[in-house]
């Protein structure tokens, strides 16, 4: 089974995944299917790329096919994370004919979606080159598929924020607000973990330098966010905090300006629009002879 499966597994079921995508899909049955194809033909797709990119998903693919059948026969071609090309062919499976024509639609579902998450962070991350500066996601994910949209950050160079709300301790504008200020959000985190006896890393938000200024010397956290900065701010911010903590910047950033804040000397450049703004790579499940 792939690593990041494997890592994500505790808290992602990959099988309940695809019988709860299946059920929305098929409910009583792909009458299509059942209707012109008879129950015991065996067929052969393969997975047509049509628009250049990143391909992602080619192991998600796998991963379903073996759920729903482990008699699927499925020939690997590209890796995930390989430049493709249209005309290229990612993999052929082979099986029972019902079976892929009810499969087709969510294993495109997924590779397309990931495929164009996987392209737009390779792209990112590339025009980052020569600095330190890593592109991460955020929360900012489609509901019940955030395993498979950070999977694909994964695979196209990038790297993973916090996974969810329960492995990480991120103090955002909100939290700093309704705790009266930055100092004493601060201090009733450090007291709730002491009490729960959890052992999560802190990130707090910052909006300004003085902000930066206020935190520096109280500690206790490990990465400052610099929130919708300016990129002479950014700089300003990145002397103030030297190596004492790791440093991510976001908000509103694109790719016309995150070379520029990637030379700033920050550590993590996060954006929602990796998972949140991105159009589908073209593929397709076609049947061969």
């Amino acid at each position: 089974m792939n690593n990041y499966i494997l890592q994500h597994k505790k808290n992602f079921n990959f099988k309940t995944f695809v019988q709860n995508a299946l059920q929305e899909d098929v409910g009583d049955g792909d009458h299509s299917a059942l209707a012109t194809v008879a129950p015991n033909q065996k067929g052969k797709c393969h997975l047509l790329v049509k628009e250049n990119g990143i391909i992602a998903g080619i192991e998600a693919a796998k991963e379903i096919f073996k759920i729903v059948d482990p008699k699927f026969k499925f020939t690997q071609f590209i890796k995930d994370g390989e430049q493709v090309k249209i005309g290229d062919i990612a993999f052929i499976v082979e099986g029972n004919t019902q079976t892929l024509l009810t499969l087709e639609r969510l294993v495109l579902n997924i590779m397309q979606r990931m495929s164009a998450i996987a392209t737009k962070t390779n792209y990112l991350q590339n025009l980052c080159k020569g600095t330190k500066a890593r592109v991460i996601d955020t929360r900012k994910t489609t509901p019940g598929f955030r395993f498979f949209e950070k999977w694909a950050v994964v695979i196209g160079g990038g790297a993973n924020h916090r996974f969810g709300l329960y492995d990480m301790i991120m103090i955002k504008d909100n939290h700093i607000d309704f705790s009266g200020g930055i100092i004493e959000a601060i201090d009733a985190t450090h007291a709730y973990l002491k009490k729960t006896k959890k052992k999560l890393s802190i990130e707090v938000e910052t909006r300004t330098l003085n902000d930066v200024k206020l935190i520096i010397p109280k500690g206790g956290f490990q990465r400052i966010m610099l929130d919708n900065y300016t990129i002479a701010d950014t700089k300003k911010a990145v002397v103030l905090i030297g190596d004492k903590y790791e440093i991510e910047t976001s908000g509103g950033i694109t790719e016309k300006t995150i070379a520029a804040y990637a030379k700033c000397g920050v550590d993590f450049i996060s954006v929602g629009a990796l998972t949140h703004h991105v159009k589908s790579m073209d593929l397709s499940l076609k049947a061969i002879k």
